[in-house]
Parts: C-alpha cells; sequence; structure tokens
C-alpha cells in the first residue's frame, strides 16, 4: 500500500501542467488532464486511507453521534422532570384551591353563626331591657298605688281627726274616739 501511495506521488509531481498539456494521446496518457485529474484523486485517497482518516472521521463521527445522542437523553430526562414538576404544581395548585374553598366556606360557617349569636345575643338583651322596663313599670304603678294609699289615708285621718274634733267638742270623746279606730281599721283592711 505504502509502494501504490509514493508511487502515484512521484507520478503526480511528475505529471505537472507541461506534461498534461492538450493533445490526442489516448485516456491513460499521462497528457491527458483527466487521467491526471483521477491519478491525483486516487493518491489523495490513498494518502487518506494510509493515514486512517476515514477511522479517525468516523471516530469523531460516532463520538459526536455519542455526544449527540447524551444531549438527547438529557434532554428526555429534563423534560421529563419538568413534566413531573408540572404535574406537581399543578395538583399543589388544585389542593391550594381546595383549601381555600374550605377556607372560605368555614369563614362563611363561622359567620352566620356569629350572626346567628349576635341575633340571638340582641333578642335576649332586648327580652331583658323590657323586662326592666316592665318591672320598672310595675315598681311605678306600685309606688304610684302606696302613694295613692297614703294619701287616702292620711286624708281619712284628716277626716277622722275632723270628726273626732267636732264630736270631742260635744262631749262624746271616748265613745268617738273607739268609733273612729274601728273605722279607720275597716277601711284600711
Amino acid at each position: 500500500m505504502i509502494r501504490i501511495t509514493a508511487t502515484l506521488t512521484a507520478l503526480v509531481l511528475a505529471a505537472g501542467p507541461a506534461v498534461a498539456a492538450p493533445g490526442d494521446y489516448g485516456f491513460f496518457s499521462l497528457r491527458n488532464t483527466d487521467f491526471i485529474v483521477l491519478l491525483a484523486f486516487l493518491g489523495f485517497i490513498g494518502v487518506l486511507v494510509y493515514f486512517k482518516v476515514p477511522a479517525l472521521v468516523g471516530g469523531l463521527l460516532d463520538k459526536r453521534a455519542d455526544g449527540i445522542r447524551n444531549d438527547l437523553d438529557e434532554a428526555r430526562r429534563l423534560r421529563e422532570e419538568a413534566q413531573e414538576i408540572y404535574a406537581s404544581y399543578e395538583r399543589r395548585q388544585r389542593d391550594v384551591k381546595t383549601q381555600a374553598d374550605q377556607i372560605v366556606a368555614n369563614a362563611k360557617r363561622e359567620a352566620e353563626a356569629q350572626a346567628a349569636k349576635a341575633q340571638a345575643d340582641l333578642a335576649r338583651s332586648i327580652e331583658r331591657r323590657l323586662q326592666g322596663a316592665q318591672d320598672q313599670i310595675a315598681s311605678a304603678e306600685n309606688d304610684a298605688v302606696r302613694a295613692v294609699r297614703d294619701s287616702a289615708v292620711q286624708a281619712a285621718m284628716a277626716a277622722a281627726a275632723e270628726i273626732l274634733t267636732g264630736q270631742v267638742r260635744s262631749g262624746q270623746r271616748s265613745a268617738g274616739i273607739d268609733d273612729a279606730i274601728e273605722d279607720v281599721a275597716r277601711r284600711l283592711n
């Protein structure tokens, strides 16, 4: 292989532009430019094969393909992680929404309970005030009745005193006193 490559290289170098002048010498002649180009191409391919360039290029391409494959695998893994994180956030969002709905429902129930309690407290307060007012009215009525009785007793006593004074003048003092005491006792009871 080395001999072939060396021979081809020597032929390519020997066949310069002056050697490849136009003319009708046949295809396999060193004066034919097409044949010279073919020999140069084959020499170039031989040099590439000799220095194992296709293997090196294949290795580089394999490395590149492995890198791309690894990048794709990493991208798939990251995509799956992103989908899991997204699903987790959606679950959390649903949980938070559920919790918020529960908090609102609890707050509503508590507000309704507080309103009912406040209403009951207000009703009890109104009832206590009404009862207090009725007690004050009853007390005022009792005071008024007592005042009227006291006035009646004083008027009766004054009338009795006048009657007694009039009877005492007429000389019936002791009998009149006894009658007046009985009369007052009857009126008070």
